[in-house]
């Protein structure tokens, strides 16, 4: 597609929709489905607990390929953990391409999370380099000379909304939403390994069930790409894609969120260019300012 339209892709309005098993049982829950298509890129909705390199079986990348029939290209990644929007390209060519846009800044990415912790404040950025710390975890620094950099906004429940969601994909009710529980909407201005998880956790809110940031445990870790916005090819590009795992993702009260979320591009978000790095080896860093994909802007509440 070209010009200057941009088509807004959910899992709901889009019909080719295709699943792939995580593992060879039919029982088995399916590792993608598949959201949007293109010449150029696939958009696949990962399932939480599915690998992205292959481990001691098949990843993602695999799984995908097999399933589509056709090679991918990664131009970003999402933790084991992690379920959600994911893009991969057709051919090393586009590959380039995309992964240029992530390293300038031009894809804006959205996440949400859940957390039973009490946040040091309830919108805000954290900021801040972070370091390797002990069994795979990450800590964030004081120091900003390559920082991950992030801005969340979150909204609580009452007692009232912890109602449970009706959907055809439920067997059984799940449980209510417990008090204390808060959902955040974060915008990742960076993309480091466990960027936002290692952001909430340093405001006192370690996102549900991520035990390896001491969070309480949960049926998954309530971590999801929510949606992304880009240009490319003379054409912008839209996608929401709501968590379809978790119960507690799944009650009505989150939904009621999210619906007040549907386009999160269209919030004011702040504006940050990352500082510029000292010249390494004869290449100098640039600052990129955010596509104007998402320019439609409505004021935030702090929820």
């Amino acid at each position: 597609m070209t010009g200057n339209s941009a088509p807004f892709v959910t899992a709901a309005n889009n019909a080719a929709t295709h699943n792939a098993a995580a593992h060879s049982t039919a029982e088995a829950a399916p590792a993608f489905t598949l959201v949007f298509n293109h010449d150029d890129f696939v958009v696949l909705n990962k399932a939480p607990g599915v690998s992205f390199h292959s481990e001691q079986g098949a990843g993602l990348v695999v799984q995908a390929e097999q399933a589509l029939g056709f090679a991918l290209y990664p131009v970003h990644r999402l933790d084991k953990v992690t379920s959600g929007l994911i893009l991969f390209a057709k051919t090393a060519k586009v590959a380039a391409r995309l992964s240029a846009l992530f390293q300038q800044q031009q894809i804006q990415k959205f996440y949400l999370a859940l957390s039973a912790g009490k946040a040091q404040k309830k919108q805000g950025w954290v900021k801040g380099d972070m370091a390797p710390a002990r069994r795979g975890a990450y800590k964030l620094l004081s120091s900003q000379q390559n920082p991950a950099v992030s801005y969340f906004i979150s909204a609580g429940f009452d007692a009232a909304q912890s109602k449970v969601a009706e959907t055809q994909e439920l067997n059984e009710q799940a449980n209510a939403l417990p008090a204390g529980l808060r959902l955040y909407l974060i915008k990742p201005f960076s993309g480091k390994t466990h960027q936002i998880r290692v952001a909430l956790k340093s405001v006192s809110a370690p996102i549900l069930g991520d035990e390896l940031y001491q969070a309480v445990a949960a049926d998954r870790v309530y971590l999801h790409a929510y949606a992304l916005c880009f240009k490319d090819g003379g054409s912008e590009w839209q996608f929401v894609q709501k968590p379809d795992a978790g119960q507690y993702f799944l009650t009505q009260a989150v939904q009621q969120q999210l619906a007040i979320w549907g386009k999160p591009w269209r919030l004011s978000w702040p504006q940050y260019q990352m500082p510029a790095v000292k010249k390494l080896s004869g290449i100098e860093s640039h600052l990129f300012s955010q596509p104007d994909c998402c320019s439609e802007n409505n004021a935030l509440d702090e929820g």
